[in-house]
């Protein structure tokens, strides 16, 4: 696809169905529950077939002989769109084995307090727990409000938990819960300020929104390219600032990296080559369209749905009201339905999948759109959920 100069308007129709017609998706129901996992773009899949066929083919010798410069080239790849050193990036498996590398690796001292909040991802929040028994670590968690008045107030909620033995901050960027952006970059600069380090979980910030590693201000991120990038699954990614590699112990044990580079942090054995370089081929489909025009894509279409049930009677949005607080993710519950039933029904009776999330002590349907997802898709969304709250009254 031919790359576009500056950004495309949101709702041009026209281009974005051309966008659509580059999906192929299942015709027997309605996707909006693309935050798991993204669908490959048809270029990216065909790309990733030839990938796993060539490989298969090749067997040793590719292995061998090719695929040391292959991955080279999109790790330097993907560094360059990251905005950092191919120094200070691993190609992982996924956003848990980047945070596990951190968390695990850490120079923890017993008696160490590690910030994070409720809403953190629940696996990436069980590690943490696990690492705080084996350690001596106390583990401080905070509440963030649903719908915040703007940064000042999240930074308040973090900056009144930090104490003279905290000593990192785990910072979701945006919350899979309720798709909230948190203000990265201005709890880096307050953890710093402090002497404390921040701890970044990119799942579903990387390529959904407009930014590079540098600007949320952290030494140590980790991120999926299998969500928003559209990579298949099967790759993530960690970030490490190059001055901070050598703290970091081997999760995996390897003497084999003996100069400190990031290298010796990501010794996992033999992995499958093809949906390494199949990020090339996302990444390429990806800058095609633009991260900026692609996050203000997917914020029309939420912000499409979002404004048409807002006002409807018995409907709880539990995602800020703040169209720049979230992206393509959004969270709603209606009262006397029990999330999963509206879930259910939602598939059952209007073709529609959903994924039911636990919010700040209740739970919540959570929709999110793709690009390959229009405006009339998300009128049915509107129109099952009108039907359902006509009932509740």
């Amino acid at each position: 696809m031919p790359r576009q100069a500056g950004l495309i308007a949101p709702d041009d129709e026209s281009y974005w169905a051309q966008i659509a017609a580059q999906y192929d998706v299942s015709p027997s129901f309605l996707n909006l529950e693309n935050g798991y996992f993204g669908v490959q773009a048809r270029p990216v899949f065909e790309a990733f077939q030839r990938y796993e066929r060539t490989v298969n083919r090749d067997n040793s010798f590719f292995l061998r002989r090719e695929w040391p410069g292959r991955h080279a080239h999109v790790l330097k790849r993907l560094a360059a769109f990251a905005g950092v050193d191919e120094g200070e990036l691993l190609i992982t498996r996924n956003l848990m084995e980047s945070l596990n590398i951190i968390l695990q690796g850490y120079p923890w001292r017993a008696g160490d307090e590690v910030v994070c909040a409720s809403h953190d991802y629940d696996e990436v929040a069980e590690t943490l727990e696990m690492v705080a028994q084996r350690r001596g670590l106390r583990v401080a968690r905070v509440e963030v409000p649903l719908n915040p008045s703007g940064d000042d107030e999240i930074v308040a909620v973090y900056e009144g938990a930090l104490s003279e033995h905290t000593r990192a901050i785990l910072i979701t960027h945006m919350v899979h819960r309720t798709g909230q952006i948190m203000p990265v970059a201005r709890l880096s600069a307050l953890a710093r300020s402090r002497g404390v380090d921040t701890i970044v979980d990119a799942a579903h910030s990387f390529a959904q929104l407009d930014f590079r590693l540098p600007d949320l201000g952290a030494d140590f991120v980790g991120a999926n390219l299998h969500k928003w990038l559209g990579a298949p699954l099967g790759v993530g990614l960690l970030y490490v600032k190059r001055e901070r590699l050598g703290e970091i112990a081997p999760l995996f044990g390897s003497m084999a990296h003996a100069d400190g580079g990031i290298a010796r942090l990501g010794n996992v054995g033999t992995v499958p080559p093809a949906p390494v370089l199949a990020i090339e081929d996302a990444l390429d489909f990806h800058e095609s369209i633009g991260s900026a025009s692609k996050e203000a894509r997917l914020r029309y279409l939420t912000q499409y749905w979002v404004a048409r049930v807002r006002g409807l009677p018995g409907l709880r949005m539990l995602t800020p009201s703040d169209p720049q607080r979230s992206c393509a993710i959004a969270v709603f519950a209606i009262d006397g339905l029990p999330a999963q039933q509206v879930c259910d029904r939602l598939l059952e009776e209007y073709g529609i999948f959903t994924v039911v999330r636990p919010v700040a002590g209740t739970h919540g349907v959570r929709v999110t759109p793709h690009l390959y997802i229009t405006p009339s898709d998300l009128d049915r969304l509107v129109a099952a959920l009108q039907a359902m709250t006509r009932e509740t009254q």
